[in-house]
């Protein structure tokens, strides 16, 4: 028998049995949203239809003070206020919010479509704004929302929410610090059922899971590698079965300098709902898993052992209170919040990125599509 033939049959050397390691404490990692010291404005709200009570209720658990609200149709901002801040404001005009010299922040709930111009007149009454995901639609509007708010001297930021579901941001947190070294891989398999979207406007959206689902995804990945990220190559499909008519089941593979990264969306798996992310590098790795994005079992794996970190919180709502709190630290603190505007432009350009590739069927370098294409 040959030395090769050898190692062939030897298991350990094959890595198919995995190795031995005690448990080790999990190390403290900063991945609860982020509070003020001190700073408390008044904040208005442009916009209460359906996310914005995700929005409210983690503002009124912050105990932060919504003063104003606004919508389209003043009966659901009345009835948002009622049960979330019977204190606030009704306006009937939105401009009265951004004119209200009490007003530090402005919340913007909007679709895309209907929001770039109330930001930008917010940004203009020298107002701090957080835009709902996703910021906008085409990456040259983005760069010129960003440019006025640096002239203006204030914050923009982006509800990019899942930054802060506590698995993500423990992972972002523990890479940040160096517990894993440096990333080689960034791996995301979602299977969970998005067909409730079925008959409703989400529907209408071709692109709905590498784009408005998938955004949150791709700003992980974004978080993790940042400029790293070079290209994007992805496709889409409707599923056996599946009321939608447009694909549920999507996937991209991301090309990093120095390593790689993928997604994959199982939107129409009506069965078995599974959420898995791997974050591996070169001095250990992290895995986060279980049947939904509520619930997740997190480990820690390094030379010295396993961890099992226990993470309290959820996505719904603590992500809405991380990327408000960050905003309001950042403004505490005069410096850019880490879901500013200018780096969640990465994030988008690589949606824009999947969305062209499923398109054209190639590989699309992070940056070459410039806006949404349907």
């Amino acid at each position: 028998m040959t030395e090769a033939t050898q190692d062939a049959g030897d298991s350990d050397t094959y890595a198919l049995k995995a190795a031995d390691l005690p448990d080790i404490a999990a190390p403290d990692v900063a991945y609860r949203p982020p509070m003020p010291k001190a700073y408390r404005p008044q904040i208005g709200v442009v916009g209460t239809g359906g996310i914005s009570g995700a929005h409210l209720d983690a503002y009124r658990d912050a105990g932060w003070d919504v003063a104003a609200l606004w919508n389209r149709t003043p009966e659901k901002a009345r009835a948002k206020a009622a049960e979330f801040c019977p204190k606030a404001r009704i306006e009937d005009d939105w401009h009265a919010i951004l004119a209200n010299p009490d007003i530090d922040v402005v919340d913007i709930t909007l679709h895309p479509e209907h929001r770039t111009d109330i930001t930008r007149a917010a940004l203009k009454a020298g107002k701090h704004v957080i835009s709902q995901k996703p910021f906008v639609t085409d990456l040259d509007v983005g760069m010129d929302l960003v440019k006025l708010a640096q002239d203006k001297g204030v914050k923009l930021a982006v509800n990019q929410n899942g930054r802060w579901a506590p698995h993500f941001a423990f992972m972002r947190e523990a890479v940040r610090a160096g517990h894993i070294g440096d990333v080689l891989s960034v791996h995301m398999a979602v299977h969970w059922n998005h067909g409730w979207t079925a008959g409703t406007p989400f529907d209408e959206i071709e692109d709905l899971i590498l784009y408005d689902f998938g955004v949150h995804w791709f700003d992980f990945i974004n978080s993790i590698v940042g400029e790293r990220a070079e290209a994007v190559f992805a496709n889409a499909t409707r599923g056996a079965g599946q009321a939608n008519k447009v694909p549920l089941l999507a996937q991209a593979m991301v090309r990093v300098d120095g390593g790689q990264a993928s997604v994959v969306f199982d939107g129409g798996v009506p069965h078995g709902p599974r959420d898995t992310t791997f974050v591996g590098g070169t001095g250990g790795s992290l895995v986060s898993d279980g049947p939904d994005l509520s619930q997740q079992g997190m480990t820690l794996t390094t030379p010295e052992g396993i961890a099992r970190p226990q993470l309290e919180g959820q996505w719904f709502n603590d992500g809405f209170k991380g990327t408000m709190g960050e905003l309001l630290c950042a403004i505490e603190e005069d410096r850019e919040p880490s879901n500013g505007a200018a780096e969640n432009l990465r994030s988008l350009a690589m949606a824009f990125a999947a969305v062209r590739s499923r398109m054209t069927g190639r590989e699309v370098e992070i940056g070459a599509a410039r806006r949404l294409e349907s």
